[in-house]
């Protein structure tokens, strides 16, 4: 059985090995991540009322509070981070936070 130490060893040669340009077969993933979309208040307020949530349901279904929720709308302050791209997958899906059960409509 290979050692931990020798197989950090080879991996580095053969990373040495393809940056000289002698390994061409190995194949490459290159992966690019869309930039964070800037939420304007008005924008956050459009998605949560398509949802038809009030803002304290829109804020436990994000898990942040409703002074989050208030500070956003009311350009206070702006979501960023996780809250960004979880605004942007709910805005791309409609039905996301019921795919989920994030949110279940009786």
């Amino acid at each position: 059985m290979e050692s931990l130490y020798e197989s950090i060893k080879q991996g580095i040669s053969e990373a040495i090995e393809y940056e000289r340009g002698n390994l061409p077969n190995i194949k490459v993933d290159r992966i690019s991540i869309s930039p964070l979309i800037l939420y304007s208040g008005n924008r956050v307020k459009k998605i949560r009322k398509q949802h038809n949530m009030t803002q304290r349901l829109f804020a436990e279904a994000l898990g942040v509070s409703v002074k989050t929720i208030e500070a956003w709308e009311s350009n206070k302050n702006t979501p960023s981070g996780c809250a960004s791209r979880m605004l942007e997958l709910i805005e791309r899906d409609k039905a996301l936070l019921e795919k989920y059960s994030i949110i279940m409509r009786k």
